[in-house]
């Protein structure tokens, strides 16, 4: 099992001015302890499950850049993009650039996007939950045909690219791993099964069900399931201790034998350098064989 560390709050005790080093030195953290992968939200402002809207909140893509320079092994993500926040051929555009500049690191995390609140208060289009999902379908094919070098024109329902030129290529062959998040079982897991290389399934008692469901698409639309990455999130409270690590290994080993291949953690003290370090050198090992 692979670990990620997913980092959803900038709300620290330091303020804004500290957040540059202090994001510095837990990135590095993670890049040094065994983390595979580092994600950050791609929202504007905080959403409610975390805190006030109020709160501090970075935008994802420029933070990711940032922490490109500072790492060297981690895999870079958001999770998720929206679809609506960013016309597709620019969001291949800068995914394709992170990709570059961090010598292959860089993954496509994206969604339909729910958050109308974020988008209505900086104006940004929100169209209905049936055209994001057209519109998710359209950017994933686009995606694909632009990482493939497919110059040609797109003509779909919601966009028109006349000539979708993607110069330089993303290092990574044939393309950055796609990650589609959500679980609806008519939609969202069907674009996974048909387009995407992993799926986020959010924690709980359905994740069984969900991912016969995704095997069911896979099955239909002639998808080896095997090739896609089975992912969760991790959000509860951990103890730093031998007995509170050893908890968490346990649950994720409960994850392992559903399928799940990837966890992607969350700490409430996410600015603690040295909280990250400790989870990644104790869990890692723990759960390397799961």
């Amino acid at each position: 099992m692979k670990i990620g560390l997913a980092i959803g709050d900038f709300t620290w005790p330091s303020g804004p001015s500290q957040l540059g080093p202090e994001l510095a030195a837990v990135a590095r953290a993670a890049d040094t302890s065994g983390y595979d992968s580092l994600w950050v939200m791609d929202h504007f402002f905080q959403i409610r499950m975390l805190g006030p809207v109020e709160n501090e909140m970075l935008e994802g893509y420029t933070t990711l850049a940032f922490l490109a320079g500072i790492t060297s092994r981690v895999q870079l993500g958001t999770q998720v993009t929206g679809v609506h926040y960013r016309h597709p051929g620019v969001l291949l555009k800068i995914v394709t650039t992170l990709d570059v500049l961090s010598g292959g690191r860089a993954a496509l995390g994206i969604g339909a996007g729910w958050n109308e609140g974020e988008s209505r208060a900086l104006g940004v289009p929100f169209p209905t939950t049936s055209e994001r999902f057209e519109q998710l379908e359209e950017t994933l094919q686009i995606a694909h045909q632009m990482w493939k070098g497919d110059e040609s024109p797109y003509e779909g329902k919601h966009f028109h690219l006349d000539r979708p030129l993607n110069s330089p290529q993303s290092l990574q062959r044939p393309h950055p791993p796609i990650l589609v998040g959500g679980g609806g079982e008519k939609k969202t897991l069907r674009l996974v099964a048909q387009y995407a290389d992993a799926c986020n399934i959010f924690p709980g008692p359905d994740m069984t069900h969900k991912l016969d469901v995704l095997r069911a698409h896979c099955d239909a639309v002639g998808r080896d399931y095997d090739e896609i990455q089975k992912t969760t999130a991790y959000w509860e409270p951990i103890e730093f201790t031998d007995q509170g690590i050893e908890q968490v290994a346990e649950k994720l080993a409960d994850y392992a034998k559903l399928g799940i291949q990837a966890v992607h953690m969350s700490i409430r003290e996410s600015h603690r350098a040295d909280l990250v370090q400790q989870l990644g050198e104790r869990l890692i090992p723990a759960v390397a064989d799961f």
